[in-house]
């Protein structure tokens, strides 16, 4: 589990899978640079660690550098001056492969506010700051198989689950059987089919 000391505002917990990856995932992380150098710095820092750089079919006039982790997932370090991310911390955005349904799904069910709504792609962010989720819009991927990357929504200790269950399923979100019968979470789906899991209070 990585704890961020800025302002993410969400936690990053990495789970041991037996299931290969197939395709690009449908989520990346957008880390930003407050130069060049520093750019260049992050882009060595992730090829020290076991990244590598990847070809996902951008051009040569793109400055931001596209890296894969040591598993093959996909993240951007993004050029400095960036206007879309300009007020972000470190990790800039949660960039998503997503319809512009699903980005208002998402809105609503987090209570972020749209802060980009044009051409069908949308963006929320947290009242309170942090990285923006993003969604690219039309044309989104076909999904194969489980996304390796998905929400956990964490309702508050006193929260009720069925109530809640019953408000994200008004939303647009899909009870999601995977087969597996767990009392930790609620399997569930958002309107493109991602995978996404509701949490029991603790």
């Amino acid at each position: 589990m990585l704890l961020p000391s800025d302002d993410t505002g969400f936690r990053i917990r990495v789970a041991p899978s037996q299931e290969r990856k197939v395709g690009q995932n449908r989520m990346h992380f957008d880390l930003t640079s407050a130069s060049l150098e520093d750019q260049r710095q992050t882009v060595a820092r992730a090829l020290a660690l076991g990244g590598q750089h990847i070809d996902i079919g951008q051009g040569p006039e793109d400055e931001h550098v596209v890296l894969a982790d040591p598993e093959g997932n996909e993240f951007c370090v993004i050029e400095p001056g960036n206007k879309f991310l300009a007020d972000c911390g470190f990790v800039g955005a949660l960039a998503c492969d997503g319809s512009q349904a699903v980005g208002y799904f998402w809105s609503q069910a987090l209570g972020w506010p749209l802060v980009w709504d044009q051409d069908q792609e949308t963006a929320i962010r947290s009242p309170l700051g942090g990285p923006k989720l993003t969604w690219g819009g039309p044309p989104v991927a076909p999904k194969k198989g489980r996304n390796r990357l998905h929400f956990d929504l964490a309702p508050p200790a006193h929260g009720d689950v069925r109530a809640e269950v019953e408000r994200l399923l008004s939303l647009g979100a899909t009870l999601n059987d995977t087969g597996r019968s767990e009392a930790r979470w609620v399997a569930m789906a958002d309107p493109d089919g991602n995978e996404f899991r509701l949490l029991t209070p603790r």
